[in-house]
């Protein structure tokens, strides 16, 4: 019995808590979209896997591009034609379409002016999927679009398009669907979510891309963390701890980068290591915890060199124009140098210097 992949693709470049109506809008993967097509990958390495195609939008094909094989494209699964309504945020279409914004909410039969409707999304998406199931043996791996999917999972599981809505992938999900000459659920929704190890968060790390200068920052204050919670006899979660070291700087370009960082991480799945991340550019309690540790290695590592905490914030400091930023500064200075003592007399040598 063959095994098919239905997946969403990952997070579009757009920030995370926006409301876009994205159908033919050609957007690319963002930085989560592609750590969300690296987990895809890992967890769906599979020999029977034979083929892997794709909408021809760009978020599906960056998406396929990450399971590092030959895949084609299939025009069939590109997404539902949003017409008027695509691209825009939804704020804007509820000024600008406030009655049929309202209709929808309680039809989704109903489509905004020039735009396809769901039975004329399932009438091509349809064929398509035989298409590719006739086109070879083994497992296959279709890597498409909300509307896309349900359309399929509609039709699979005898339900009416007007209520698709309950087949709704998040990015980066996926389902499963049986093959034995006639298609069959296995899975209806499932997120890929693997163990963190340092070595999936490092790969998750160059698939977000954040610079060359960042990455190897990001390594360095790993390598720091572990090299602080090797000394300290406290039970910490050193695997925690370094992943989340190694994933600290994700967001880094981003404004809010530690919020910003923490909440992509989460959306993956992994809270520990997102609180952790969250706390790292000012601590919000004074445990001595993975929290911490993960601060004060950030505090110790200026680009990808160890230095002292003092030298770190001396660089740090030119950044700083207003009272409010000089007063930060000097807090979490302060927080810092607290955490050295403290550590040190832990250890009962100069761990930190």
């Amino acid at each position: 019995m063959r095994r098919i992949f239905l997946i969403r693709h990952g997070h579009p470049d757009f920030p995370l808590d926006s409301k876009i109506c994205l159908g033919r809008t050609n957007l690319p993967l963002g930085p989560l979209g592609r750590m969300q097509a690296c987990l895809l990958a890992r967890e769906l390495q599979f020999p029977e896997l034979s083929s892997v195609i794709s909408s021809p939008l760009l978020r599906c094909r960056q998406t396929a591009e990450v399971f590092g094989r030959p895949f084609a494209t299939e025009n069939g699964f590109v997404e539902q034609n949003m017409g008027s309504w695509d691209g825009l945020d939804f704020e804007t279409i509820k000024k600008r379409f406030p009655a049929l914004y309202q209709e929808r909410g309680q039809n989704p039969l109903l489509v905004p002016p020039g735009a396809e409707t769901l039975a004329e999304v399932q009438q091509r998406v349809l064929p398509a999927l035989r298409r590719c199931v006739d086109a070879g043996p083994g497992d296959l791996a279709v890597i498409a679009h909300a509307s896309v999917i349900q359309a399929i999972l509609s039709s699979v599981m005898g339900v009416p398009l007007a209520e698709s809505r309950q087949f709704r992938l998040p990015y980066g999900a996926y389902a499963v669907l049986l093959w034995d000459g006639e298609f069959q659920v296995e899975t209806l929704k499932k997120l890929p979510h693997s163990d963190m190890t340092p070595e999936q968060a490092d790969a998750l790390l160059s698939a977000a891309a954040p610079g060359e200068r960042v990455e190897a920052h990001s390594r360095a204050v790993a390598e720091k963390a572990k090299e602080i919670a090797d000394e300290l006899p406290l039970p910490l979660d050193r695997n925690a701890l370094i992943c989340a070291a190694l994933l600290h700087d994700v967001a880094r370009t981003q404004r809010n980068h530690a919020s910003v960082g923490a909440a992509w991480v989460k959306a993956l799945g992994y809270e520990k290591e997102a609180e952790f991340i969250r706390q790292h550019h000012d601590l919000e309690t004074d445990a001595l915890d993975e929290a911490a540790v993960l601060y004060l290695s950030d505090k110790c590592i200026q680009e990808d060199k160890p230095v002292s905490i003092e030298e770190r914030f001396e660089s740090s400091a030119v950044r700083c124009v207003t009272v409010e930023a000089k007063a930060a500064h000097a807090k979490r200075f302060e927080t810092a140098k607290a955490l050295q003592g403290r550590i040190n007399t832990l250890c009962g040598r100069p761990v930190i210097l």
